[in-house]
């Protein structure tokens, strides 16, 4: 038979496909439906400010069972069909879709354009689905979670798949977790996107192309959240509405926790302990690393190291200390180790899918992975974590669970349960860390159904605030590691986050001794504050360094606990917004060009108040940019026109920090631990600006449930600069307050004296400094440090009345 004969097979699957002209289209209940030729669309109304577009290979749509909380809500819209396009329109936002193909433009109320899609539109090569979009005129891009590289986005290019990453450098990529959450700002308006895809996933930003922007998965279907608010902030409030909030940490979580790769044996630990207290450094926590375990197995103590743990946690809990144990998913295939024998009978492993059980080699050696997909894995590892709540162990920490193995390079064809659905490791990767943290933070629940969970993650993906905290990995001992880390948190806190930070000092190689104190202070404005240290390098608790690191140390640790009040309200405050505790510029000023430079891209606001500028521990002066507003010099008072560029000395023991003119915050007396008692009076610093604030002061047991149930105390206290006043509303809840008086510090105010329920009160003063003077060790005029406070200060003392209360004539 001649071969010209034969029919003419045309491979097309590697050739991009257009998603085409839609043949049908209806209205739903919620938005609208329809098709292609070839592909299926769906158009929800998800949220006033909230559009879920979805499109499929095939008729049914998949859905990610993690990660959104939040159902659709019955919002008014409208549909009009003109000219081939059809608008949805609701009380915020409108969408145009092009009947011709599929392309979508989001808009204001106002028209103003937000977003709009290239017309290559949304598009398959293969199982790869795409959506270009196009640029708009000065767009920025920010978010993305735990991404390296700059503030703005544009001009690089990402990949989520949950990667161990020892020792990253400061622009690599994929690093621990996923977060395929970002937002575009220009001029007309802002935007998030929130692309609910758990495959690998890729966001090119204008990366080798000047054409467009697009994100990409390498299967699934193609189902974004499109989220329009009038500002940055509502944008992250409306995203973690989808996917959830955290919960309010116990508050020893918020104070100086200490960790190394590993303190062992127990004589070391109390050691470490003894040396917090003996040297009058606060701290609240002691970590556990995978030395604790015998032959790094799960749920086991090493008896030689730790000959009776339960007795070594309880003399730590005498001393103020809570411990956190690190598990690891690896379980270790050894016959009569229970885990391994229980996980084979209960059917609980990730298998291969011809049934037998995948096993890779981790700390213990060759290990089967639990299947935290699987609700009876969930299930049993919170029975499992009797093991360490019975002897007494407080947090838990969740580690090399992207999942980690010798060899990085775990096949694909390995298969999950995935509630029921499942699916493979392409599909399941990115979900497992999250997952193995959700059944540490439910274990905790069952084993201590009176208490608040702590579990710190290096792995997740969107959604993960409700189960952990979240720290960056093994990081580096350097002046840019430092930096980068601070780019790092900000970023989670941009994607709904609030609860992170890094490895102060760095994790891999020895910090220098002015690296160390400068990342002790610059950690003391981080949510989450651990120092980690590595096997076979030279100790770094913040007494390793010499004496002078020791007190720039203890300054900051001191000052972060005296923040307490402020912190934790803050906390409160963010378990109901979803906004991040640490705060890039962007989000209060995502229109100001500077904030965007190098030069500036590492400030950011913590606790609403505080303007932090870091700077390497080699710089003697930095630039720090200011911007709209007034702020104050927080250790002198000096005041500083916004909108400008300043020069800084910062000698070691002074970190840039600045304060927003127009703020309140809150302090306490010293304390050795988040628990200890305190001198009982409530200190709050009220700064004179031209705009005023509030300042939602919260407090409850620090630990427990009974929050929940009315057991708090907050109040509302406003400075209102027009009306010269600062207003304490009466308090709610039923908590009684743990301060008996109040010291109201007045700065940048002309004032003597105040009017309180009509009368006046003179004001006392005093000399206030935020960090005590360094002892001069050296006698030599050159090993001076300087040293600031703030001359006669006036304040107000009373008793802490918590009925509503005005006081007046703040000049």
């Amino acid at each position: 038979m001649n071969s010209s004969s034969q029919p003419q097979l045309t491979r097309n699957s590697d050739r991009h496909r257009g998603f085409g002209t839609l043949t049908e289209w209806h209205t739903s209940p919620f938005g609208l439906e329809g098709k292609s030729a070839e592909f299926f669309f769906r158009i929800t109304v998800y949220q006033d400010g909230i559009i879920r577009v979805q499109a499929s290979r095939f008729e049914s749509f998949e859905s990610n069972p993690y990660s959104v909380v939040g159902t659709p809500e019955q919002v008014d819209f409208s549909l009009t069909e003109k000219g081939g396009l059809v608008t949805l329109t609701t009380p915020s936002m409108s969408i145009t879709l092009d009947l011709a193909n599929f392309n979508l433009s989001f808009f204001d109320l106002a028209g103003n354009l937000l977003n709009k899609d290239d017309s290559l539109g949304t598009a398959w090569i293969g199982t790869e689905v795409t959506t270009y979009k196009q640029v708009q005129p000065g767009e920025r891009f920010i978010g993305l979670g735990e991404k390296t590289g700059p503030l703005n986005r544009l001009g690089y290019a990402y990949t989520n798949w949950n990667t161990d990453y020892f020792a990253y450098g400061i622009g690599d990529d994929p690093l621990y977790m996923s977060i395929p959450f970002y937002m575009g700002i220009h001029d007309r308006g802002a935007y998030g996107i929130f692309f609910d895809n758990t495959h690998k996933t890729a966001f090119n930003f204008g990366a080798s192309t000047n054409r467009f922007v697009y994100f990409s998965a390498e299967d699934g279907d193609l189902d974004y959240y499109f989220i329009h608010q009038p500002s940055v902030s509502e944008i992250i409030s409306s995203y973690t509405w989808l996917t959830g909030r955290m919960q309010m940490p116990p508050k020893w979580a918020l104070g100086f926790q200490q960790c190394r790769y590993s303190y062992y044996p127990d004589s070391e630990v109390y050691t470490v302990a003894q040396t917090f207290r003996d040297k009058n450094m606060p701290a609240d926590v002691i970590y556990l690393d995978i030395h604790h375990m015998e032959g790094y197995k799960v749920f086991t103590f090493d008896g030689e190291k730790f000959k009776d743990p339960k007795a070594m946690i309880a003399r730590l809990k005498e001393q103020g200390f809570k411990v956190v144990v690190i598990m690891d998913p690896g379980i270790k295939t050894q016959k009569g180790y229970l885990p391994f024998e229980e996980g084979l009978e209960k059917d609980l492993f990730v298998k291969y899918p011809d049934g037998i059980t995948y096993e890779a080699q981790v700390w213990p050696g060759w290990c089967a992975f639990p299947d935290f997909t699987k609700a009876e894995t969930r299930a049993w590892w919170a029975e499992k974590m009797a093991f360490y709540t019975e002897a007494g162990v407080d947090g838990f920490w969740t580690d090399m669970n992207e999942p980690a193995s010798w060899g990085q390079f775990t096949p694909n064809l390995i298969e999950f349960d995935y509630e029921g659905e499942k699916a493979s490791h392409r599909k399941a990767r990115n979900s497992y860390g999250m997952q193995m943290a959700r059944s540490a933070q439910e274990g905790s629940t069952v084993q201590n159904p009176n208490k608040r969970p702590f579990v710190l993650t290096r792995s997740g993906f969107a959604g993960i605030q409700r189960f952990a905290a979240a720290w960056t990995g093994d990081n580096v001992a350097t002046e840019a590691h430092m930096l980068a880390g601070i780019r790092l948190v900000n970023s989670l806190g941009l994607s709904g986050v609030p609860f992170a930070g890094y490895d102060v000092g760095g994790f891999a190689g020895e910090a220098t001794k002015s690296l160390f104190a400068r990342w002790m202070s610059i950690a003391a404005f981080a949510p989450f504050y651990r120092a980690h240290s590595m096997i076979n390098s030279n100790d770094s608790e913040p007494w390793a360094f010499g004496e002078e690191v020791e007190e720039i140390s203890r300054n900051y640790m001191k000052l972060r606990y005296r923040l307490l009040p402020t912190l934790y309200s803050k906390f409160y405050s963010s378990s109901l917004s979803g906004l991040p505790l640490a705060e890039s510029l962007a989000v209060q000023y995502p229109n100001d060009p500077k904030i965007f430079l190098s030069a500036f891209q590492n400030q950011y606001l913590f606790c609403d108040s505080f303007l932090v500028a870091p700077v390497e521990s080699t710089t003697a002066i930095t630039k720090v940019y200011l911007p709209a507003g007034e702020w104050y010099y927080l250790y002198a008072d000096k005041i500083y026109a916004g909108d400008q560029t300043i020069y800084q000395d910062c000698p070691l023991n002074y970190l840039p920090v600045y304060v927003k003119a127009g703020q309140v915050f809150a302090m306490q007396s010293d304390v050795e631990h988040s628990a200890d008692a305190h001198d009982r009076i409530l200190r709050i610093h009220v700064y004179k600006g031209s705009t005023g604030s509030e300042y939602l002061h919260y407090e409850d047991a620090g630990d427990g449930l009974e929050y929940l149930e009315g057991g708090f105390m907050k109040r509302l206290i406003r400075y209102d600069p027009r009306s010269e006043s600062l207003h304490f509303s009466a308090s709610n809840g039923n908590y009684p307050s743990d301060f008996s008086s109040l010291r109201i510090y007045f700065h940048g105010f002309g004032l003597n004296s105040v009017l309180l329920s009509g009368n006046e009160i003179r004001l006392q003063t005093e000399d206030y400094g935020f960090l005590g003077k360094l002892t001069e060790f050296d006698p030599l005029p050159e090993q001076d440090h300087p040293y600031f406070d703030i001359k006669n200060l006036y304040y107000l003392e009373m008793d802490h009345s918590l009925d509503a209360f005005e006081i007046k004539g703040l000049k």
